[in-house]
């Protein structure tokens, strides 16, 4: 694959990233407003000013939580991803390791047999 193919390709797969982070963070803004809706419907007593003002606070205190909650686990994910990449380092360099050993082992007894052979 071409470099400027590559390029495209994450180009490509940010832009989805961001329109699925859009449309999740949708999703979380219309439940938001659901669940204030639902949260003052029994208060009858309310004005209806006061009413869209519970609902407001109701809805900013949600997205707040829930951001946090976003970031969070971005955090985590960053975090898992770092130790992942770590550790498949790690075993790739292991199993190498373990193939330039097996390689040089197999020569070692090729070139005995083939010695004595002679």
């Amino acid at each position: 694959m071409s470099e400027g193919a590559r390029q495209g390709a994450a180009h490509a797969d940010g832009l989805g990233d961001q329109v699925e982070g859009y449309l999740l963070w949708q999703a979380t803004i219309a439940v938001a407003e659901e669940r204030a809706q639902a949260f003052v419907e029994p208060m009858e007593w309310l004005t209806t000013s006061q009413r869209a003002d519970v609902e407001q606070r109701y809805v900013a205190d949600s997205l707040h939580h829930a951001q946090r909650d976003l970031e969070r686990v971005a955090a985590r994910c960053r975090s898992l991803r770092g130790e992942y990449e770590r550790r498949y380092r790690e075993l790739r360099l292991r199993c190498v390791g373990w193939a330039v050993g097996f390689s040089a082992c197999l020569a070692s007894v090729t070139a005995a047999t083939l010695s004595l052979i002679r």
